[in-house]
Parts: structure tokens; sequence; C-alpha cells
């Protein structure tokens, strides 16, 4: 089955030759004809995949927690910027600010909330959503466009989304792998001319069989820096969540996800989410050479139980009918849970501040 933006790239491609992962990736969710985030409602049951905050309000509450506890930790400074990037259909900060509201009215009064949203269509949907706090919500195409002062900062399943590079091992090294065409003109993986810096690649890298694939991602530390140079100017903490790995390793993780099932990255362009992992070692990295507190990366159960899930979901289901009772325990156990494919697993949380502060459930990493 071909879609309007297969077609698409596969003329590109006839014109100009095959182009790198980062193109196809940029294309498959960017397109401004056919890209996925600009043609499709990716979120909820009818869409492709559902995110944390729309599994239950547990999550945004436990980051709102978090949020709150960093601003008491920076000496409660005012007034504060509050910035979700990629905010989805607002449900995350609708529950941030619940909780903001009842744990620190002067927080609340004192804060202003940015959106980073570029899609018309999801800022209409976040209008409604936030729609009790609309004297307080602002929208930015661009994060450098969210005024100075100090700054809290949410970013749940934003860097996943953005392009990667990729590198095949050949026998001749490692090399960039390309989307080109087959003898059938279907889309397929090849690897073209350019190498990679040899520095880039892991410590103690060198003996990986061919075929292996190593994956970097400038537009990420791009992005990274941009939050680290927003916190070192005017201070603050981001909290960032994603999937990932907590170490720079090999593999292939670029992955399509189309109506909740795993799909191949080249079959449905356009119309399927793309996404890959997210390397926190190297977020780490951009954050250490900014001179950044890094206070640390849990796995996503460690850290919502760290700030009180369990007694949170109790507080929630107490005096509930039994079947709700249920449902407030299995949402906690999907979000939290420990085990294979589970996303209290899978998902990883860092925080970074500048000035440095003590921020629970981590504990600081001083190397």
């Amino acid at each position: 089955m071909t879609t309007p933006l297969a077609d698409k790239i596969k003329n590109l491609i006839k014109l100009n030759g095959p182009i790198s992962v980062t193109d196809y990736f940029a294309l498959c969710l960017a397109d401004p004809e056919h890209g996925y985030y600009r043609t499709r409602e990716p979120f909820g049951q009818s869409g492709d995949f559902i995110t944390a905050p729309e599994i239950s309000q547990l999550f945004g509450e436990m980051i709102g927690v978090f949020l709150v506890h960093a601003w008491q930790q920076h000496g409660s400074p005012t007034p504060v910027n509050l910035v979700e990037i990629g905010p989805g259909r607002g449900t995350m900060m609708l529950d941030i600010m619940r909780v903001v509201r009842r744990l620190a009215p002067t927080l609340f009064d004192e804060l202003q909330i940015h959106l980073v949203e570029t899609s018309d269509r999801l800022r209409g949907v976040q209008r409604v959503t936030l729609e009790a706090f609309s004297a307080k919500v602002h929208w930015h195409r661009g994060f450098d466009d969210v005024p100075s002062g100090f700054t809290l900062i949410a970013a749940n399943e934003l860097f996943d989304a953005i392009p990667i590079r990729q590198f095949v091992k050949t026998g001749t090294g490692f090399r960039e792998r390309l989307v080109g065409l087959d003898a059938d003109d279907e889309l397929a993986f090849g690897v073209g001319m350019a190498t990679i810096d040899p520095t880039l690649l892991p410590q103690g890298s060198g003996g990986e069989p061919e075929g292996t694939v190593y994956e970097i991602a400038p537009a990420r530390q791009a992005v990274m820096q941009a939050l680290c140079d927003r916190l070192t100017q005017n201070g603050g903490t981001a909290v960032i969540i994603d999937y990932g790995h907590m170490a720079t390793s090999f593999g292939d993780t670029l992955q399509a996800v189309l109506r909740h099932e795993y799909d191949h990255p080249l079959a449905h362009p356009g119309e399927a989410d793309l996404t890959s992992h997210v390397d926190f070692e190297d977020l780490a990295r951009v954050a250490r050479a900014s001179n950044l507190q890094i206070n640390g990366c849990l796995h996503q159960g460690d850290f919502l139980y760290g700030l009180g899930l369990a007694q949170r979901a109790q507080a929630l289901a107490s005096g509930k009918a039994e079947q709700e009772q249920r449902a407030i325990a299995l949402a906690a156990d999907r979000l939290a849970g420990a085990g294979e494919g589970k996303m209290g697993e899978l998902f990883k949380v860092m925080a970074v501040s500048s000035p440095k502060v003590a921020l629970a459930p981590f504990k600081p990493v001083t190397r």
C-alpha cells in the first residue's frame, strides 16, 4: 500500500537520489502537505498511541508535585514561566495546574503558562482543555519566543520525535544509512558514502559486526542546548520524560506505530508515527557541558513512586465503586509498573537545574 507522502518521497529520490534517515524522519512527521503531525490525530484510543497523561490524571499530578517541589527548592522565586514543549492535547498541563493551585497558591498566582506548539489544530484542542486557565496561557511557535524569567520546563515525549541520523557498520567502517528505492520502486534502506567521526562512537567500540547501526541526534542536542541556555540565563529546572536508554550504545531504534501496533518505518510514511529511542546519556553530556546540575535519571516507575504515586492513587480510589478503584490501580501500574515492555521501565525521567538544587526523588549526579 502506498501513501501520498510515499509517492512524494519516491519522486524526490528519483530526482535527487537517496535521502538521509534524518530527512525521511522529518518529512514523515512535518511535511506541510502530508506530514503525520499536520494531518493526523495521533493521541488516544482512536489515534495511534496513548501518552502517559492520557492514561490517567495521576501522571500529570505527579509532574505537578515535582515542579512545585523544584520551585520551592529554588527559593520560591516570582514571577514564573511554566513551559511545556509539545503539549499534546493540554491534558498534562491541566493536571499540573490543578495540583499547583492546591499545593502552592502563591506559585499559581505568579505563574504564566507558555505552550510551545506549532500545530494550529492542536492549539485549538489545548485552548478547550485549558479553558479554566485561559487568562494564564500563551502560545509560541518556538521556544526562543518564551519571555525571559525564572523557568520551569516540562517535556514529555518531545525528544523521541526529533529526527536522528543513523550509521551502519560496513566493510569500510560506519556509513550513513539512507532511504532509496529498490528494484520494485519501493522505499528501501541503503548505505551512502558519508562516514562518522570515530570520536562520536561509544568508548571501547571497534568489534561490532557488519550491519550494526549507530544513531546520533544533533537536532536533539540542539534542542537540549536551547533548554540549558534558558536555564543558565534565567534559572530554573527542566524535567524530561521519554522512552529511551540511560547509556549510549549501538542499535537500530527507529520505529513506527500505526493504530497502536508496530509498523515498518518505511511502510506508511505520513500515516504512522515515527520515533526513536532517546539517548539520555547524550542529553546529559550537553547539560554537563553547560555546567548545569544533572539531578539524575530514573526509570519512570521509580520517579513516580518516589513522588507518591501509590499514595495518590489510593486517595483517588477512596470511596469509589470497585470498578473505578480497579481502573485507577491498573492505570497506576501501567504508568509505573516494572518489567519488560512496561512504561515504568521503558520510559526514563531526567531533571536538570540551574543553579544547583537538590530535588527528590533524584540523587544528584556529581561526576
